[in-house]
């Protein structure tokens, strides 16, 4: 580890950790530390990636304090490792965080692998992802109908092959935005075309779409997971590190999933628990709209976290990137299958320019009165806004997704901290 004093804090799926945790991480402040980084990886992170990404975000941070400050640091471990990624895809990963599902995982593995190229392989797929992800496919209301985690993703009961044809045209699209530095070129070469084309040996090339959908089923099971653990573990956890410890001053910092697991920690706090000094999201995995009193497009809901940024001390600073494709591509598109039961039609397959489906990594915080908006370089230049919702776009230095072990990132946690130089 980079750094010292470090905890760790575990919690398992259900937001259940080791007795002891609250003691632990209350001791360095009797020993003098005046403030506790807090900080939360991502998804599809193994326990000792984890760690290794906990040492890696926190190096920069001793140079970066000002005299007499004494910060302590400790990093959020919870069940969210998935599979890894090309070019051999470890489906069997998913095991460790889904034991129960095993059987299922081998079957789904089988037909990912070997790509068959028939539509009865691509019924059974779906079958097998709506048996994993625990949806009823012939449930009451269909599509967008409440289930037990919500609203059931359109994908899931949808037809699989066009499921899959959807999400390999996203795909293909993105790799020529990438390659053209543009995402209007991407759509030019075929979105919306549906499954009109790739029948049969064509067919099997939907199996690279299959397992993007794979990885936005294990998304909407990780969505849960993040908020779950955040509201009910590490929420009251920072709640009765308040009461042993009430002069330490916590500051949560989250990247992607585990910005929506210290976000919803806020959620988790007991009434009137003000441990938490500040808030910095980094490309952060869920809502824009997540902190507003009203929607912009329903006016009488708000966010899930409405109006909690006020029970932080300091501001709530997200950092959102236009580099970031898996926020501002595949984001969106999660977001609008898990939630909209038309999301499977031709047009507007991305959801591009609704807003409705934006992520706070992908243009920070919206419809919030008073937020600020700052670019990095006036923040490092200025520094973070004393109180309030911040928005720093990071452009500048995060090129993708997970290009947060910057110091320029640092800088702005310090910051937002007013533990810096």
């Amino acid at each position: 580890m980079s750094v010292e004093p470090y905890r760790e804090i575990t919690f398992d799926k259900e937001g259940d950790g080791p007795a002891g945790q609250p003691a632990a991480l209350a001791a360095p402040a009797r020993q003098g530390v005046t403030d506790l980084v807090v900080f939360a990886h991502g998804w599809n992170s193994s326990p000792a990636g984890a760690t290794r990404l906990c040492s890696d975000f926190f190096a920069p941070f001793p140079g970066l304090l000002a005299p007499g400050v004494e910060a302590g640091y400790a990093g959020v471990i919870w069940p969210s490792m998935m599979f890894t990624g090309e070019p051999v895809p470890d489906y069997r990963a998913l095991v460790t965080v889904l034991p129960e599902k095993e059987p299922v995982l081998d079957r789904l593995t089988e037909l990912l692998v070997t790509a068959p190229a028939d539509e009865a392989a691509f019924a059974a797929f779906g079958a097998l992802l709506r048996e994993l992800t625990d949806v009823d496919g012939g449930g009451p209301g269909g599509p967008g109908a409440a289930g037990p985690r919500g609203p059931v993703p359109a994908f899931l009961v949808g037809d699989p092959v066009a499921v899959c044809a959807r999400f390999t045209e996203a795909l293909e699209a993105e790799a020529e935005a990438e390659r053209d530095a543009g995402l209007a070129a991407g759509r030019a070469e075929g979105f919306g075309q549906g499954r009109a084309e790739g029948f049969g040996e064509g067919l099997a090339r939907y199996w690279k779409g299959a397992r993007e959908v794979l990885r936005q089923a294990t998304y909407y099971l990780m969505k849960q997971r993040a908020g779950h653990v955040g509201e009910f573990g590490l929420g009251p956890l920072l709640g009765e590190v308040a009461r042993v410890a009430p002069r330490l001053r916590i500051h949560l910092v989250g990247h992607s999933m585990g910005a929506r697991l210290v976000a919803y920690a806020l959620r988790g706090l007991p009434p009137g628990a003000r441990p938490v000094a500040s808030v910095t999201l980094l490309q952060g995995a869920f809502s824009h709209y997540a902190f507003a009193a009203r929607l912009p497009h329903d006016p009488g809901r708000g966010g899930a976290l409405r109006d909690l940024q006020e029970r932080v001390r300091g501001p709530v600073v997200a950092c959102f990137s236009r580099h970031d494709t898996a926020l501002g591509v595949f984001y969106p598109l999660a977001s609008r299958l898990a939630g909209d039961s038309a999301s499977l039609a031709p047009a507007g397959l991305l959801g591009s320019g609704d807003p409705r489906w934006a992520a706070i990594g992908h243009d920070g915080v919206q419809a919030v009165p008073g937020t600020v908006v700052r670019p990095l370089a006036a923040v490092l230049r200025e520094g973070v806004p004393a109180s309030g919702c911040v928005s720093v776009d990071t452009a500048d230095v995060v090129r993708s997704h997970g290009d947060i072990c910057r110091a320029e990132l640092a800088r702005v946690v310090v910051s937002a901290a007013r533990t810096g130089r």
